[in-house]
């Protein structure tokens, strides 16, 4: 398979139901939000910052909970101009649970910095860059992989 085709296929698990056209053309709108946070996140764990990683955390729980991303909005009135590309669609709930699952990961991040856990800090800052990287660079969203094959599992047949 190639890569263009596994990164599509990584966006239906996500929830998305698009053509390789609009994936192809949404391309940049659909990482701004993740990248954005990316870069946002590897500043407060650089910096060892329990603030702006508290902010980032309601930032992420709004984007679990409403249908578009807050950043989805510069993107859709802002950026997407500078490109001349399409306003994104809303979020799938896959990827609105995804979104929820990385709220956790920043709340216990920023209570590991608070708490002074620089160490335990420092990894769980890591495992959530390198989440967030996949997803930004390949489309390949973790927690959204991991609910697409819990929902494929077989269901047990419990007799009456």
């Amino acid at each position: 398979m190639k890569l263009s085709a596994w990164m599509n296929t990584n966006l239906g698990t996500q929830g998305y139901r698009l053509t390789r056209e609009e994936s192809r053309r949404l391309a940049l709108g659909l990482r701004f939000p993740t990248a954005v946070c990316w870069v946002l996140v590897a500043t407060g764990v650089a910096l060892e910052s329990a603030p702006l990683l508290a902010a980032l955390s309601v930032i992420g729980a709004v984007a679990g909970i409403a249908r578009r991303h807050p950043f989805d909005y510069v993107w859709n009135h802002a950026a997407r101009h500078l490109f001349r590309a399409p306003a994104v669609p809303p979020n799938p709930m896959r990827r609105r649970h995804a979104f929820k699952v990385a709220t956790v990961m920043l709340v216990a991040l920023t209570a590991l910095f608070a708490a002074g856990l620089t160490t335990a800090g420092l990894v769980l800052g890591v495992m959530l860059l390198a989440a967030c990287g996949a997803v930004t660079v390949f489309n390949f969203c973790i927690p959204s992989a991991l609910m697409a094959l819990w929902a494929r599992r077989p269901r047990e047949v419990r007799p009456a």
